[in-house]
């Protein structure tokens, strides 16, 4: 299993010290570093700046809001950072949620699973320079034909050569249809609140996207063991109980941000997952008390065991022992987030 540093997006400001932490991640041995995108900082932008520095780890999105550009410019980013990079590029995309999508993009979120195959569809094309782009589903037509149109529009290939056809393509999942897509079309899966006790969930939804007809990482594709699984978890030592017992009541309120307060209560793709996780009770009472702006009270009720669950927090002998437990389950990267090069440091000295 390989370890990511996830740098995620940005708060108020610019985050410092980051290309020192990206320099030791690189030095360390980690795999990959990712950023991510929500509605301020872009996802694309501190990996070219930040990347620049480095020569051999991999810089990867996730995840890219696939509303938040066409098909064409996604491509056209992606395909322009793996030529600066020497080919490093992971492309990670997900739908977000209609909050933002209609909310901070201005389009409509509709019928998210039949858009996402038509995104990555049109992205390989552009990759594959084989043909002019062409795409005939409603969500991204090309050429465009629609109201408004002047008739002039043609099929395009890319001007520059993609460096690799074969640019990895993760994307962010949560639900048992989006996941099975997944497992059809992309060559890595970025899940959210992934845990060893709920990874025998999410089993038979990638099985059934592996066995649909072309999948490209089933029977007759490229083979289930190249496809990746890239979890996000907190990982901490510790020395003492009381010690992670401070660090597992410093993690809740992200919890509760998530579980309650991180979408429109009516369509939450969190909160569904930790309803589908057993948690459905907690998960409304969470919900009622976030939305109504007794946050804290939200908080309280998070229950350790969830916390230490989501993460990996403990002794060092703990930490290697429940960092086994997640790559039996399957994941291929754990994606971290470190507050120090020589956290970074002490963490891949552990797990070497």
């Amino acid at each position: 299993m390989k370890l990511g540093l996830q740098l995620g997006y940005w708060s108020a400001q610019p985050p410092q010290g980051v290309g020192e932490l990206v320099a030791a991640a690189e030095d360390a041995g980690f795999d990959a570093i990712f950023t991510a995108e929500a509605w301020g900082s872009d996802a694309f932008t501190p990996l070219a700046w930040w990347g620049r520095e480095t020569s051999r780890i991999r810089l990867g999105t996730s995840i890219v809001q696939m509303s938040g550009r066409t098909p064409a410019s996604i491509a056209m980013h992606a395909l322009t950072l793996d030529h600066l990079t020497g080919g490093r590029v992971i492309l990670g995309m997900g739908v977000s949620g209609p909050q933002v999508v209609e909310g901070w993009y201005g389009v409509p979120f509709s019928k998210p699973l039949a858009r996402t195959r038509e995104v990555v569809s049109i992205i390989r094309q552009v990759l594959a320079r084989e043909a002019p782009v062409t795409n005939d589903g409603p969500h991204h037509p090309l050429p465009y034909g629609g109201p408004g149109a002047v008739g002039l529009g043609k099929p395009l290939k890319p001007i520059v050569h993609p460096l690799r056809a074969d640019l990895p393509i993760w994307l962010g999942a949560e639900g048992p249809k989006n996941v099975a897509q997944t497992a059809e079309i992309a060559d890595g899966w970025i899940p959210i609140f992934y845990t060893p006790k709920s990874a025998g969930m999410y089993q038979p939804w990638l099985d059934e996207g592996f066995a649909r007809p072309g999948a490209r990482h089933g029977p007759d594709g490229l083979g289930r063991a190249s496809f990746e699984i890239a979890a996000t978890c907190h990982l901490q030592v510790v020395d003492t109980p009381a010690e992670k017992q401070l660090v597992i009541d410093g993690m809740k309120p992200f919890v509760s941000l998530y579980m309650g307060g991180m979408g429109a209560k009516e369509q939450n793709f969190h909160h569904q997952v930790f309803t589908r996780m057993g948690y459905g009770e907690l998960a409304d009472e969470v919900q009622e008390l976030y939305l109504s702006g007794e946050k804290d009270k939200a908080t309280a009720l998070i229950p350790d065991e969830l916390v230490d669950d989501m993460h990996i927090i403990g002794t060092p002998s703990e930490v290697k022992e429940r960092v086994a437990q997640w790559e039996e389950t399957g994941v291929t990267t754990l994606l971290l987030s470190c507050r120090s090069a020589a956290e970074i440091r002490g963490i891949a000295d552990l797990l070497a």
